[in-house]
């Protein structure tokens, strides 16, 4: 981990690994970010959240102003998971993943918006998961990439089910132009000015 000091505005990304909490408040029983994240400045908070059964891109800051542009859904900024699904998707299920499909949001229907949605035509190259999945020997899996352009709550999940595929394994890919590359489950790092300055125009083209 880097030195930081924490006079300044600090943004990191990290691969939040697998039955981790979103939090760094300790909870009983669980993993929480403070146990796989040593080293971070006190006042850096998740800019959004990840489900606790769900891995990958995590960006943390101590930028409020940054982390309320990535929850405002106006600014659409897109989000790409990676996810493994049991069974062979079929055309079919990606043509409804893409043109929008019907879930339940907080009790009530919600159609989802247009989004990309394609068959990995090999399986990503992903650190092993821990613990692994549980797969069935007859059954065989297939992984996606799905680009979404809003966060509802375990949105992903609800998406391939509906179409009748679960999802088995979800990793958060990147963010706009920010991806986990190079990064392994519980690693961290400051994010390049490049990164930023690319990811502050598409919140401004977006605002318009």
């Amino acid at each position: 981990m880097e030195k930081t000091n924490t006079n300044r505005l600090y943004y990191f990304i990290c691969y939040k690994p697998y039955q981790v909490l979103c939090q760094f408040s300790p909870e009983p029983g669980k993993l929480v970010l403070a146990d796989v994240l040593p080293g971070l400045p006190k006042d850096v908070y998740p800019a959004g959240r990840l489900d606790y059964d769900s891995e990958g891109l995590l960006l943390l800051t101590n930028d409020g102003h940054f982390i309320k542009q990535l929850l405002e859904p106006r600014y659409k900024h897109k989000r790409t998971y990676l996810v493994q699904v049991e069974g062979n998707i079929t055309d079919e299920a990606l043509a409804q993943l893409a043109s929008g499909i019907t879930i339940s949001v907080n009790g009530k229907k919600y159609t989802t918006l247009p989004a990309q949605a394609e068959r990995c035509t090999a399986e990503p190259k992903l650190p092993p998961r821990n613990p692994p999945i549980r797969v069935r020997k007859l059954i065989p899996t297939s992984w996606i990439r799905l680009t979404l352009t809003e966060g509802k709550n375990r949105q992903v999940r609800k998406m391939t089910a509906a179409t009748g595929f679960p999802t088995l394994r979800l990793v958060r890919y990147s963010i706009e132009n920010i991806t986990i590359e190079q990064l392994q489950p519980g690693e961290c790092r400051l994010l390049h000015a490049h990164e930023l300055s690319a990811l502050s125009k598409i919140f401004s083209a977006n605002k318009r």
